[in-house]
Protein backbone atom coordinates (compact mmCIF):
# COMPACT_ATOMS: atom_id res chain seq x y z
CA UNK A 1 0.00 0.00 0.00
CA UNK A 2 2.69 2.49 1.00
CA UNK A 3 4.40 1.96 -2.35
CA UNK A 4 1.39 3.59 -4.00
CA UNK A 5 1.63 6.75 -1.88
CA UNK A 6 3.26 10.00 -2.91
CA UNK A 7 6.57 10.88 -1.19
CA UNK A 8 4.74 13.50 0.91
CA UNK A 9 2.15 10.98 2.11
CA UNK A 10 4.89 8.47 2.89
CA UNK A 11 6.63 11.17 4.94
CA UNK A 12 3.42 11.95 6.84
CA UNK A 13 2.86 8.27 7.54
CA UNK A 14 6.44 7.82 8.76
CA UNK A 15 6.11 10.75 11.20
CA UNK A 16 2.76 9.50 12.48
CA UNK A 17 3.96 5.92 12.91
CA UNK A 18 6.97 7.06 14.94
CA UNK A 19 4.97 9.51 17.06
CA UNK A 20 2.53 6.89 18.34
CA UNK A 21 5.49 5.18 20.02
CA UNK A 22 5.13 7.88 22.68
CA UNK A 23 1.62 6.68 23.57
CA UNK A 24 1.51 4.38 26.59
CA UNK A 25 -1.16 2.14 28.03
CA UNK A 26 -3.75 4.06 30.05
CA UNK A 27 -3.04 7.46 28.53
CA UNK A 28 -5.57 10.13 27.61
CA UNK A 29 -4.45 11.40 24.22
CA UNK A 30 -5.47 14.51 22.31
CA UNK A 31 -6.13 13.65 18.66
CA UNK A 32 -5.28 16.38 16.19
CA UNK A 33 -7.02 17.32 12.97
CA UNK A 34 -5.74 17.33 9.39
CA UNK A 35 -4.20 15.01 6.83
CA UNK A 36 -1.08 14.17 8.87
CA UNK A 37 -3.03 13.72 12.10
CA UNK A 38 -5.37 11.33 10.28
CA UNK A 39 -2.44 8.98 9.71
CA UNK A 40 -1.77 9.10 13.45
CA UNK A 41 -5.37 8.24 14.33
CA UNK A 42 -5.22 5.27 11.97
CA UNK A 43 -1.97 4.10 13.56
CA UNK A 44 -3.51 4.33 17.02
CA UNK A 45 -6.53 2.38 15.83
CA UNK A 46 -4.25 -0.39 14.65
CA UNK A 47 -2.52 -0.51 18.04
CA UNK A 48 -5.86 -0.62 19.84
CA UNK A 49 -7.26 -3.41 17.67
CA UNK A 50 -4.18 -5.56 17.17
CA UNK A 51 -1.99 -4.90 20.22
CA UNK A 52 -4.67 -4.25 22.84
CA UNK A 53 -3.45 -0.72 23.60
CA UNK A 54 -5.76 0.84 26.17
CA UNK A 55 -6.11 4.56 25.61
CA UNK A 56 -8.80 7.20 25.52
CA UNK A 57 -8.78 9.89 22.85
CA UNK A 58 -10.03 13.47 22.94
CA UNK A 59 -10.68 14.61 19.35
CA UNK A 60 -10.13 18.18 18.22
CA UNK A 61 -12.86 18.17 15.58
CA UNK A 62 -15.93 16.27 14.45
CA UNK A 63 -13.92 14.98 11.51
CA UNK A 64 -11.29 13.46 13.78
CA UNK A 65 -13.96 12.04 16.08
CA UNK A 66 -15.63 10.30 13.13
CA UNK A 67 -12.34 8.77 11.98
CA UNK A 68 -11.41 7.65 15.52
CA UNK A 69 -14.72 5.85 15.93
CA UNK A 70 -14.28 4.24 12.54
CA UNK A 71 -10.87 2.75 13.44
CA UNK A 72 -11.81 1.79 17.01
CA UNK A 73 -10.14 4.43 19.19
CA UNK A 74 -12.26 4.96 22.34
CA UNK A 75 -13.23 8.58 22.87
CA UNK A 76 -14.09 10.88 25.72
CA UNK A 77 -14.40 14.65 26.15
CA UNK A 78 -12.07 17.20 27.68
CA UNK A 79 -14.87 18.10 30.09
CA UNK A 80 -14.79 14.54 31.43
CA UNK A 81 -11.02 14.06 31.76
CA UNK A 82 -9.99 17.70 32.43
CA UNK A 83 -6.33 17.04 31.54
CA UNK A 84 -4.42 14.96 28.98
CA UNK A 85 -1.15 13.07 29.05
CA UNK A 86 -0.26 13.81 25.47
CA UNK A 87 -1.53 15.49 22.31
CA UNK A 88 -0.34 14.51 18.83
CA UNK A 89 -1.20 16.90 16.01
CA UNK A 90 0.02 18.14 12.67
CA UNK A 91 1.02 21.65 11.66
CA UNK A 92 0.95 23.94 8.65
CA UNK A 93 4.32 25.52 9.47
CA UNK A 94 6.92 25.34 12.24
CA UNK A 95 10.14 27.20 12.91
CA UNK A 96 13.33 26.51 14.86
CA UNK A 97 11.64 27.45 18.17
CA UNK A 98 8.81 24.99 17.42
CA UNK A 99 6.38 27.88 17.11
CA UNK A 100 3.58 26.74 14.83
CA UNK A 101 0.98 28.01 12.41
CA UNK A 102 -2.08 25.78 12.61
CA UNK A 103 -5.67 26.00 11.46
CA UNK A 104 -5.50 25.04 7.81
CA UNK A 105 -8.10 22.39 8.59
CA UNK A 106 -10.31 24.86 10.43
CA UNK A 107 -9.97 23.34 13.92
CA UNK A 108 -7.46 25.72 15.49
CA UNK A 109 -9.60 26.65 18.51
CA UNK A 110 -10.19 23.11 19.74
CA UNK A 111 -6.64 22.15 18.80
CA UNK A 112 -5.17 24.95 20.91
CA UNK A 113 -7.42 24.22 23.89
CA UNK A 114 -6.53 20.52 23.81
CA UNK A 115 -2.81 21.21 23.37
CA UNK A 116 -2.82 23.66 26.30
CA UNK A 117 -4.51 21.02 28.47
CA UNK A 118 -1.79 18.41 27.82
CA UNK A 119 1.39 17.48 29.63
CA UNK A 120 3.12 17.19 26.28
CA UNK A 121 2.42 18.14 22.67
CA UNK A 122 4.06 16.23 19.83
CA UNK A 123 3.79 17.65 16.33
CA UNK A 124 4.10 15.44 13.27
CA UNK A 125 5.08 16.92 9.92
CA UNK A 126 6.89 16.42 6.66
CA UNK A 127 10.07 18.37 5.99
CA UNK A 128 8.26 20.91 3.79
CA UNK A 129 6.47 22.32 6.86
CA UNK A 130 9.75 23.61 8.35
CA UNK A 131 10.44 27.30 7.66
CA UNK A 132 13.05 29.82 8.71
CA UNK A 133 10.39 32.47 9.27
CA UNK A 134 6.68 31.84 9.78
CA UNK A 135 4.11 33.44 7.53
CA UNK A 136 4.25 31.92 4.05
CA UNK A 137 1.21 29.85 5.04
CA UNK A 138 -1.76 32.20 5.63
CA UNK A 139 -2.41 32.66 9.34
CA UNK A 140 -5.95 31.53 10.27
CA UNK A 141 -7.88 33.69 12.72
CA UNK A 142 -11.23 32.45 14.04
CA UNK A 143 -13.79 35.24 14.47
CA UNK A 144 -17.45 35.33 15.42
CA UNK A 145 -19.82 35.77 12.46
CA UNK A 146 -21.44 38.91 13.91
CA UNK A 147 -19.70 41.91 12.40
CA UNK A 148 -16.92 39.87 10.83
CA UNK A 149 -16.40 42.56 8.19
CA UNK A 150 -15.66 45.08 10.94
CA UNK A 151 -13.35 42.61 12.63
CA UNK A 152 -11.52 42.10 9.33
CA UNK A 153 -11.10 45.86 8.89
CA UNK A 154 -9.73 46.17 12.45
CA UNK A 155 -7.29 43.31 11.82
CA UNK A 156 -6.02 44.80 8.57
CA UNK A 157 -5.60 48.21 10.21
CA UNK A 158 -3.70 46.63 13.11
CA UNK A 159 -1.42 44.61 10.82
CA UNK A 160 -0.20 47.82 9.21
CA UNK A 161 1.68 48.65 12.42
CA UNK A 162 3.22 45.23 13.01
CA UNK A 163 6.30 43.39 11.75
CA UNK A 164 4.60 41.55 8.89
CA UNK A 165 4.91 41.89 5.12
CA UNK A 166 1.23 41.56 4.16
CA UNK A 167 -1.97 43.04 5.57
CA UNK A 168 -4.80 41.30 3.69
CA UNK A 169 -7.41 39.18 5.49
CA UNK A 170 -9.63 36.92 3.36
CA UNK A 171 -12.79 35.18 4.50
CA UNK A 172 -12.35 31.41 4.14
CA UNK A 173 -14.97 29.93 1.86
CA UNK A 174 -16.53 26.50 1.47
CA UNK A 175 -17.60 26.60 -2.14
CA UNK A 176 -19.77 29.68 -2.56
CA UNK A 177 -20.53 29.95 1.17
CA UNK A 178 -18.39 30.92 4.17
CA UNK A 179 -16.55 28.12 5.93
CA UNK A 180 -17.87 27.58 9.45
CA UNK A 181 -15.90 25.97 12.27
CA UNK A 182 -17.30 23.35 14.64
CA UNK A 183 -18.10 26.25 17.00
CA UNK A 184 -20.09 28.07 14.30
CA UNK A 185 -17.48 30.76 13.73
CA UNK A 186 -15.81 31.92 10.51
CA UNK A 187 -12.11 32.06 9.66
CA UNK A 188 -10.10 34.93 8.23
CA UNK A 189 -6.86 33.84 6.55
CA UNK A 190 -4.16 36.50 6.87
CA UNK A 191 -1.71 36.72 3.95
CA UNK A 192 1.25 37.95 5.99
CA UNK A 193 4.11 36.40 3.99
CA UNK A 194 6.52 36.90 6.91
CA UNK A 195 5.94 37.21 10.68
CA UNK A 196 8.76 39.02 12.44
CA UNK A 197 7.41 38.70 15.99
CA UNK A 198 4.90 35.84 16.40
CA UNK A 199 4.39 36.42 20.13
CA UNK A 200 3.52 40.09 19.70
CA UNK A 201 1.25 39.33 16.76
CA UNK A 202 -0.65 36.68 18.69
CA UNK A 203 -1.22 38.95 21.68
CA UNK A 204 -2.36 41.87 19.55
CA UNK A 205 -4.73 39.82 17.39
CA UNK A 206 -6.47 38.32 20.40
CA UNK A 207 -7.23 41.78 21.78
CA UNK A 208 -9.31 42.74 18.73
CA UNK A 209 -13.08 42.55 19.39
CA UNK A 210 -14.62 39.67 17.48
CA UNK A 211 -11.45 37.57 17.40
CA UNK A 212 -11.87 34.24 19.17
CA UNK A 213 -8.38 32.79 18.64
CA UNK A 214 -5.51 32.81 16.16
CA UNK A 215 -3.47 29.98 14.65
CA UNK A 216 -0.10 30.82 16.23
CA UNK A 217 0.84 28.07 18.70
CA UNK A 218 3.56 29.45 20.96
CA UNK A 219 5.28 27.52 23.78
CA UNK A 220 2.95 24.56 23.24
CA UNK A 221 4.93 22.13 21.08
CA UNK A 222 7.52 20.03 22.94
CA UNK A 223 8.67 17.61 20.24
CA UNK A 224 8.42 17.67 16.47
CA UNK A 225 8.67 14.43 14.51
CA UNK A 226 9.69 15.11 10.90
CA UNK A 227 9.02 12.34 8.41
CA UNK A 228 10.72 11.70 5.08
CA UNK A 229 9.48 9.79 2.08
CA UNK A 230 12.09 7.06 2.47
CA UNK A 231 11.02 6.27 6.06
CA UNK A 232 13.62 8.37 7.86
CA UNK A 233 12.36 10.37 10.83
CA UNK A 234 13.93 13.15 12.84
CA UNK A 235 12.83 13.90 16.41
CA UNK A 236 13.60 17.32 17.85
CA UNK A 237 12.99 17.88 21.55
CA UNK A 238 12.91 21.61 22.28
CA UNK A 239 13.14 21.15 26.06
CA UNK A 240 16.02 18.68 26.07
CA UNK A 241 17.74 20.34 23.13
CA UNK A 242 18.25 16.97 21.46
CA UNK A 243 17.89 15.68 17.91
CA UNK A 244 17.33 11.97 17.31
CA UNK A 245 17.26 10.10 14.01
CA UNK A 246 15.28 6.93 13.39
CA UNK A 247 13.63 4.99 10.59
CA UNK A 248 10.14 3.57 10.05
CA UNK A 249 9.77 0.42 7.98
CA UNK A 250 6.93 0.53 5.49
CA UNK A 251 4.75 -2.59 5.51
CA UNK A 252 3.86 -2.92 1.85
CA UNK A 253 0.93 -5.25 2.53
CA UNK A 254 -0.94 -2.87 4.81
CA UNK A 255 -4.32 -1.65 3.66
CA UNK A 256 -5.29 0.16 6.87
CA UNK A 257 -4.97 3.55 5.22
CA UNK A 258 -6.61 2.90 1.89
CA UNK A 259 -9.28 5.55 2.48
CA UNK A 260 -7.13 8.08 4.30
CA UNK A 261 -7.56 10.66 1.56
CA UNK A 262 -11.39 10.48 1.58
Amino acid sequence: MTGQLSPIDRAKYAAARRAVDFVEDGMCVGLGTGSTAAWMVRCLGELVREDGLRITGVPTSRRTADLARQVGVPLTTLEDVKWLDLTIDGTDEFDADLTLIKGGGGALLQEKIVAAASDQMIVIADKAKEVATLGAFPLPVEVIPFGWQTTRALIEETLAGLDVMGHDAALRMNGDKPFYTDEGNVILDLALRSIGNPRQLSLVLNQIPGVVENGLFIDLCDIVVIGHGDGRVELRDIGAGTVEHDRVDFAEGENLFRDIMD
